[in-house]
């Protein structure tokens, strides 16, 4: 590229940032206004300067501002006696080691640090609660939380959540936790390798239940993928809630949103900064860099909103606030391996969905070789995974329906419209609604055909006014899917190869000039105290009984609490107080939207320049993309391998090929799937089992994908083909019996055959008669 298009192109990148940027500043002015009007709004009509009624009057009165500021005085010492009583239960978990803070009794069965290569992992059991009663038979869950900074438990952090929904539900429970400190030179591979034995010792507990279901929260997440993919025929239905898949995806479009985690390992400079942070830990990391991180997302609640809510509400939120606090306030440790394996593979290097990363065996990672249900769960409100991360990576391995099809998976995605990242775990709203729904779908879904579904949950009064749920599935076309989550079809995705190639250099770099002297200067009292001393431990530790100045705190609010009578909420000056608290968290909320769109900004001028300039022929190379795209879209679906070798077995197979190819072919097309409907589906299967090919659910779905894709390339050639499949005149007659067995069981009367349905039906029929003089003879299925 010349000189003059080097110039064109940078002048091309400067003008679409400078169009986002401005959308972006646009939004968060309109919203700062917007929440600064209603602030304003609520204030003048509940009760302010200009509410002249005699209420008002009074409120306004000089002794009712006496006892507002006497309200606010005892407000005040409760709440710093509420931090202190922060700061002593982070002391006492530091000096026992930090335990998880599961809301469930729980006893360990195996501690990975008794391996021959050991890891700071365990397994427990989840003690059912008095009153619940487990079925041994039912299919065991197995849960694997995040660990990225914070401590284990988040999955069963209060009765409504993951681990509460499984109890309640029956099933036995079994819980991934880890402890503080890693053991030494442990790596993520280890710890997977160790992920896999408390999967098999689920199974030997469990020898007659169906594989165990595996529920993977955020890094959990991946975790969980990594761990079915190695392990495919041991693993039951993966939930994988929140999880960032393909760490390069987002949203980079007008006024819609932003995704500001992605841009930070370019803006660091790569993966550099955290092998720096664990060789001056003396080869630990403190995940309280992590925490820092993602309390800096949100700055309005992190500095303002949860202490002003606590403030607000002090004689009824200090519970909540401590018992969150003690899983937020805890921070786990990983060694230098760990986080560098983490960033250079997953957050820098955006590999694991290309099967480039390798377990302790030297397999790659082939996430197509998962042979379980896959539900992906994610919400539009969560700008730490936006819905990109969580489901790229399906587009990114299959390509198209086809091949999921083909590869007989079944993948569902569910959607929430608004909660942010931290909800979906541990929101008691999403464990009653989603979670609930998720547990009463998992045995169905290991029935569906293959595919990709939307998963829908509709809310209904039932007769005794409470809140009922309607499960329905809808079928998608990932096409469809990619072109709606990415409308500039992952173009801002390209700058990321610069990210990469700039980690790479900056961390040989480090590793060659600065890492030396860092670790030679780093030992055991110098990490100790930089972890003493970050910024989230100290303000705990600070303020606790641990510092003598706070001594008058704590019988100072126990005379408060004596004394306390509030009686402030209708006052005007209350309500001015509130006013002004919302003030402050739109204007820290205007700040982070400026913050996020600047960072953007910067990350596209530099990388996407950067990025041009290391491919010299990068406009060239991205005209003949795009006429390689054009050429790919043309391109007929029927030239795709997988298409082909589909359709070059329809006349191969046998009775199972036969059953499949016929459910394809009356199946029921652009139409929601009730849970109703698949609920039967399943009990009519079991009824009628000796009619239906007795096989690994896998292995027919793979069948079915494959006869799907026969079907709706060349269905009157998959008709005609339909007696080479079942040339034994007693599997005809087996096949027909299923269809009069069916039409006359009552359960059948709600579901009537459409008309298109009836036809394909005496089509069959026709195509497969059963009364010949012809010798029959079974054929060997051709697989």
């Amino acid at each position: 590229m010349t000189y003059a298009g080097q110039l064109a192109r940078s002048q091309e990148i400067a003008d679409k940032v400078a169009r986002v940027f401005q959308k972006r500043a646009e939004l968060a002015q309109r919203e700062f206004t917007e929440r600064a009007r209603d602030a304003g709004t609520r204030f003048f009509s509940n009760g302010g300067p200009n509410h002249f009624d005699e209420a008002s009057a009074h409120a306004a009165s000089p002794f009712n501002g006496y006892g507002y500021a006497v309200d606010l005085m005892q407000r005040s010492v409760l709440f710093w006696d509420t931090l202190r009583q922060r700061g002593n239960n982070f002391i006492e978990q530091t000096k026992r080691g930090l335990e998880p803070v599961l809301h469930f009794a729980h006893e360990m069965l195996i501690d990975g640090r008794t391996f021959a290569r050991p890891v700071n992992y365990a397994l427990l059991r989840i003690v059912p609660p008095e009153g619940v009663i487990i079925h041994p038979l039912k299919r065991p869950y197995l849960i694997i939380d995040p660990r990225a900074g914070h401590g284990p438990g988040i999955g069963g952090f209060k009765d409504d959540s993951q681990v509460g929904v499984a109890l309640r539900a029956g099933h036995p429970v079994y819980f991934v936790t880890f402890f503080r400190d890693p053991q030494p030179g442990q790596t993520l591979l280890d710890v997977c390798a160790a992920e896999q034995q408390f999967v098999k010792n689920v199974r030997e507990l469990h020898p007659d239940s169906p594989k165990p279901a595996i529920v993977g929260n955020c890094q959990g997440g991946w975790a969980a993928m990594m761990l079915a993919s190695s392990q495919p025929d041991d693993t039951g239905p993966l939930v994988i809630n929140g999880a960032p898949m393909s760490y390069w995806s987002g949203a980079w479009s007008e006024g819609e949103g932003d995704n500001p985690m992605r841009y930070s390992g370019g803006m660091l400079g790569g993966t550099w900064l955290a092998s720096l942070t664990a060789d001056l830990g003396n080869g630990k990391f403190d995940g309280a860099y992590l925490v820092e991180n993602f309390e800096n997302l949100n700055p309005a609640n992190s500095f303002w909103d949860k202490y002003y809510t606590l403030f607000d509400k002090i004689d009824t939120e200090p519970a909540r606030f401590l018992d969150f606090e003690r899983w937020w306030g805890g921070y786990y440790l990983m060694n230098r391996e760990e986080i560098e394996w983490i960033t250079r593979n997953l957050f820098v290097g955006n590999k694991l969905w290309s099967g480039e990363v390798r377990g302790v065996s030297g397999a790659s990672f082939d996430l197509r070789a998962i042979k379980s249900p896959i539900v992906l769960f994610a919400s539009m409100g969560d700008n730490i995974t936006p819905p990109q991360q969580a489901f790229n990576w399906v587009a990114d391995i299959y390509g198209s329906t086809d091949e999921i099809k083909a590869r007989g998976q079944v993948i569902v995605g569910l959607m929430h419209k608004s909660i942010g990242h931290l909800g979906i775990f541990v929101s008691g709203k999403v464990a009653k609604k989603e979670y609930t729904q998720i547990a009463s779908v998992l045995e169905a879904i290991e029935s569906f055909p293959p595919g990709l579904y939307g998963m829908e949950i509709a809310e209904r009064h039932g007769e005794n006014g409470k809140t009922e749920y309607e499960v329905s599935f809808h079928e998608r076309r990932l096409e469809e899917l990619t072109a709606r989550f990415n409308r500039f079809e992952r173009v801002d995705e390209l700058p990321f190869e610069a990210v990469k190639q700039v980690s790479d250099f900056n961390q040989r770099a480090y590793e060659m000039f600065a890492q030396p002297f860092v670790q030679a200067m780093a030992n055991d009292t110098s990490a100790a105290l930089l972890r003493a001393f970050h910024p989230l431990r100290a303000q705990r530790w600070m303020f606790s009984d641990f510092n003598p100045w706070l001594a008058w705190l704590g019988p100072a609010a126990e005379a408060v609490k004596a004394a306390r009578k509030p009686d402030t909420e209708g006052d005007v000056l209350r309500h001015a107080e509130h006013c002004g608290s919302d003030m402050i968290s739109a204007s820290l909320d205007f700040y982070r939207a400026m913050r996020d769109a600047t960072t953007e900004a910067m990350f596209f001028s530099v990388y996407g320049n950067m990025f041009s300039v290391h491919r010299a022929q990068e406009h060239e190379a991205h005209e003949a993309h795009e006429g390689h795209a054009e050429h790919e879209h043309r391109t007929d679906p029927r030239d795709l391998p997988f298409v082909q070798e589909a359709l070059a077995s329809v006349t191969h197979g046998g009775y199972a090929e036969a059953v499949a190819r016929v459910a394809c072919l009356l199946m029921r097309r652009d139409e929601p799937l009730p849970l109703t409907r698949m609920v039967l589906r399943q009990e009519l299967a079991a009824d009628y089992a000796e009619y239906l090919p007795q096989m690994p659910r896998d292995e027919w779905r793979r069948i079915r994908g494959e006869q799907e894709i026969i079907v709706r390339y060349e269905p009157e050639q998959a008709l005609a083909a339909l007696p080479d499949l079942l040339d034994d005149i007693e599997d005809r007659k087996k096949l027909l019996t299923l269809f009069d067995k069916l039409h006359d069981d009552s359960r059948m009367q709600g579901f009537e055959p459409t008309a298109a349905q009836h036809d394909m039906l005496a089509r069959i029929r026709a195509a497969l008669p059963v009364k010949t003089g012809r010798t029959a003879r079974r054929s060997a299925p051709a697989h």
